[in-house]
């Protein structure tokens, strides 16, 4: 047995023998990245400089693009070397700082996704009390809450695993994870597997539990309200939606992989399900938004503001006033 701070490196064992086609993923991979970077930044700029766009939801929309950097740039460049060299081994401390990216990424993506579910709800339903609800101080507040709350949870699991004594150093993927390290452990991993569990388990209940909430009530509202009410909500809860099933979809298949054997599956499925949630969502996001930043941008101004379409909606259609003006 030997502490894993002993561990010098470790070895990847999902990478196959492509031999001269390593050169060909190595540029898809590389344009892939560069569409990814180029997309995100682009967007940020965009919301940055438009003051226009200076509203609750685009600060939210920043914040996502600016995970989606990171988290690509936790796997891209690791991903790049392992591609083109012939041994595929990493040093412990780039392991345990791939792990701490690619989690925080995780976590701050579905947090995030969760705020933006929550601004959708008080846009819709509450379009009157919007602005003294969602103030920017409090966009600020919920910003560097999900940041701090993703960066703090991810430590306190890395602190967990880190003392382990290991009794090898094979992880069999394309990249680190924390689990993979803990299931390499010879020492007891029982406060591990409960922090873990427990972690995951009210990450998940409480983030779906809140969507589902929030979802619930825009629905009510727009079965209730105008057809122009309809129109609106569909237009701003669309993306929103889509991006969290394409996240959720790639997380559930990375979180199966890491606990269930997985052995049955053929080794380029598996590599594809490891990279979906890191890959697919950088890659959708600023499409899926990014088109509609660009309607936005083409349409009158108010449009800008979501939560003033509704307000408006609300005074002229004059159908659901108790739903549309109180939560």
């Amino acid at each position: 047995m030997m502490n894993s701070s002993q561990v010098s490196y470790f070895t990847l064992t999902a990478y196959l023998d492509s031999g001269a086609l390593k050169y060909l993923y190595f540029t898809v991979v590389v344009f892939l990245y560069i569409v990814i970077v180029t997309a995100n930044i682009l967007l940020i700029v965009v919301i940055c400089v438009n003051r226009s766009l200076h509203e609750p939801m685009y600060m939210f929309l920043c914040s996502l693009f600016v995970n989606e950097l990171y988290g690509s740039t936790g796997l891209f460049p690791f991903l790049l070397l392992q591609i083109l060299s012939d041994v595929h081994t990493v040093s412990a401390p780039l392991c345990f700082l791939q792990i701490f990216c690619v989690h925080t990424y995780g976590t701050a993506e579905l947090t995030n996704l969760v705020v933006m579910s929550y601004d959708r709800y008080l846009a819709i339903c509450c379009p009157l009390q919007y602005h003294t609800r969602m103030s920017s101080s409090k966009v600020s507040m919920l910003i560097a809450l999900m940041w701090f709350s993703s960066f703090l949870g991810i430590t306190l699991l890395i602190s967990l695993s880190a003392p382990l004594q290991l009794c090898g150093n094979i992880i069999n993927k394309v990249y680190c994870d924390n689990y993979s390290i803990v299931k390499l452990a010879c020492s007891d991993t029982t406060v591990n597997n409960i922090c873990g569990l427990i972690s995951t388990s009210l990450t998940t209940i409480s983030s779906v539990s809140l969507i589902l909430y929030t979802y619930m009530r825009i629905l009510k509202v727009c079965f209730s309200g105008s057809k122009q009410t309809r129109q609106k909500a569909i237009s701003t809860c669309t993306p929103h939606l889509a991006s969290l099933l394409n996240f959720s979809c790639g997380a559930f298949f990375e979180t199966a992989q890491s606990r269930f054997n997985m052995k049955h599956v053929p080794n380029r499925v598996r590599i594809f399900l490891s990279l979906y949630w890191l890959i697919c969502p950088p890659l959708c996001n600023p499409l899926l938004y990014g088109l509609n930043l660009t309607k936005i941008r083409n349409q009158n101004p108010s449009v800008l503001a979501p939560e003033k379409v509704f307000a408006q909606g609300t005074k002229q259609a004059r159908t659901a006033p108790a739903s549309m003006s109180s939560c």
